[in-house]
């Protein structure tokens, strides 16, 4: 029988550099996406999913993010004098009582595969998913994780998320070679961020995975690789000699946040279809543009 994915990873000791200054003092995770930062929107991604233990494996200067989810009773309490009902419910449910939140250290910059390895003491011998919050992924409907829970309940294997890239942006993924097309394929490579002419295909891997607990393992038996880290795309390329690997081509519409150009266009599309905001804020931008 199949175990229930129960936990989720989320590698948030990035330094964020292409945001900065912004992100001098402010983890980049915390970039808001209209009124809710970009980690929030990948933790209600995985409540959706049934993800139940949230695990943060943090940085320096990331204390903000520890702050984000736990209660603060000095804000619960003016905004409860103040009769704002609304917003006290806002602050109260970021995240809901059924879910617990662990923040592991990660003492050195060793690339994401540490930082994965790193929760090892929590995720134990269980199934698990990683989330990267600078990928915000929208469907519209079960959300991304919530469709990769699906696929793994069925077949138990590790399973990655990807889509096709431009042939020019290989460099800045892991690519995966496959054997056949469609939504869930088995992979027989990955080459972390080739050249086009190198690449085995142009069938990117982006920030969601579910993993059984066999990739601690092979990371702990990785060495470093591009960028002088600790490279999850190599572990999983060994751990294909042990276990079959699937990728699956997710239904929705990924923003690549960890650049500027993506950022933005999210902020835009999000708050166009913002309960509060989108009509007025569409109707701003017609007239800013038809004055143009």
């Amino acid at each position: 029988m199949t175990r229930l994915v129960r936990k989720a990873v989320f590698p948030v000791a990035g330094l964020g550099t292409r945001f900065l200054p912004a992100t001098k003092a402010s983890p980049k995770e915390m970039l808001p996406i209209v009124d809710k930062p970009l980690i929030q929107y990948a933790v209600e991604e995985a409540v959706a999913a049934g993800i139940e233990v949230m695990v943060f494996v943090t940085g320096r200067n990331k204390s903000a993010i520890t702050n984000h989810f736990d209660t603060a009773y000095e804000l619960e309490m003016e905004l409860e004098s103040r009769n704002k009902v609304e917003m006290l419910e806002v602050v109260r449910n970021i995240t809901p009582s059924h879910v617990s939140c662990v923040f592991i250290r990660q003492n050195m910059p060793l690339g994401l595969g540490h930082a994965v390895l790193c929760a090892e003491p929590v995720v134990g011998d269980e199934p698990f998913a990683v989330v990267l919050a600078d990928d915000l992924i929208d469907d519209g409907e079960r959300g991304c994780l919530r469709q990769m829970v699906d696929v793994f309940s069925k077949t138990g294997c590790s399973i990655l998320a990807t889509q096709e890239v431009a042939p020019s942006e290989t460099t800045s993924y892991g690519i995966v070679d496959t054997e056949e097309v469609g939504d869930l394929v088995q992979v027989r490579g990955i080459v972390e961020k080739p050249k086009p002419e190198d690449a085995p295909s142009n069938r990117g891997v982006v920030g969601r995975y579910i993993l059984t607990s066999e990739i601690f393992h092979q990371l702990s038996q990785t060495g470093k690789g591009a960028g002088n880290e600790i490279q999850l795309t190599d572990a999983i390329a060994r751990l294909m000699a042990r276990e079959k690997v699937m990728a699956y081509n997710f239904k929705g519409h990924r923003y690549d946040c960890g650049s500027k150009m993506g950022y933005l266009q999210a902020t835009v599309d999000y708050a166009v279809n913002h309960h509060h905001l989108g009509e007025e804020f569409e109707a701003w931008l017609r007239n800013r543009f038809n004055q143009a």
